[in-house]
C-alpha cells in the first residue's frame, strides 16, 4: 500500500497537469504511476485501462478512481476523482477568464498559442506511447 500523503499529493500534482485529452491524461498516468512510481504493474495498469474504457463515460477519471482506490482503498478513490477534475477546472476557469479580459493583448495570445502547442506535443507523446 502506498502512503496516503505520498498518493494524495501525486494525485494533487496530476490534476494540475492534466491537459491533452484522455489519451494523454492515460498516458501520464501510466509513465507516472508503472514507470516511475512502480506502485502498480504494467498489467494491472492494462487490465484497468480495458475495464475502464469499456464503462460508459471518461475512461482516464475512472482509472484515476480505480488506481487511487486500488492504493488507498475508499478514501483514495475518492480522493483521485477530486483531484482529477478539480484544479484543472479552476485553471481552466482562470485561463478562459484571462482569454475573455486580456485575450485581444499580443503577449496573452501568443501565450495560448504556446499553449496549443504544448498540447499536441502531449497528446502525440501519448499516442506514440500507448500505441
Amino acid at each position: 500500500m502506498v502512503p496516503f500523503r505520498e498518493a494524495f499529493r501525486y494525485w494533487l500534482r496530476l490534476g494540475f497537469i492534466n491537459f491533452g485529452g484522455p489519451a494523454g491524461q492515460i498516458a501520464i498516468m501510466h509513465d507516472e504511476l508503472v514507470n516511475r512510481k512502480r506502485w502498480i504493474s504494467n498489467g494491472r495498469f492494462l487490465h484497468a485501462l480495458n475495464f475502464c474504457t469499456l464503462l460508459p463515460g471518461p475512461e482516464a477519471q475512472q482509472l484515476a478512481i480505480y488506481i487511487g482506490w486500488l492504493l488507498n482503498g475508499a478514501l483514495g478513490g475518492i480522493v483521485a476523482g477530486i483531484f482529477f477534475v478539480l484544479p484543472a477546472f479552476f485553471l481552466i476557469l482562470g485561463l478562459s477568464w484571462a482569454f475573455v479580459v486580456h485575450g485581444d493583448v499580443e503577449w496573452v495570445a501568443a501565450v495560448f498559442y504556446g499553449l496549443k502547442a504544448a498540447v499536441i506535443a502531449i497528446v502525440a507523446a501519448a499516442v506514440i506511447r500507448v500505441g
